[in-house]
């Protein structure tokens, strides 16, 4: 594997836009490749009969009985309450000009 030089790391640095102090130059290279051999580790895994997802675990709703939706026949006497009604909508004044 190809080692990370002092000057990869100021590059990388300077496109992040970020001011790295010279005295830290060597740390971040030693993680960065260190980061970089762990990766090369992943990639040597077979992933050919693993589907992919979007977490390790799946997530499934469950939900409280009063919180299923149930049909009911209250929807014309709901309409009914309004003071002016047009069809199976509320009418309401006119709010804005044209």
């Amino acid at each position: 594997m190809k080692k990370i030089s002092a000057d990869d790391v100021r590059k990388v640095a300077k496109l992040a836009r970020l001011e790295l102090p010279d005295e830290l130059i060597e740390t971040y290279t030693l993680q960065l490749e260190k980061i970089l051999e762990y990766v090369a580790q992943l990639e040597k895994i077979d992933t050919d009969d693993v589907p992919p997802t979007t977490r390790a675990v799946e997530v499934v709703n469950a939900l409280r009985d009063d919180l299923v939706v149930a049909e009911t026949e209250i929807r014309d006497d709901l309409i009914n309450l309004a003071p002016h009604r047009e069809g199976d909508f509320y009418r309401v004044p006119k709010i804005l000009s044209e």
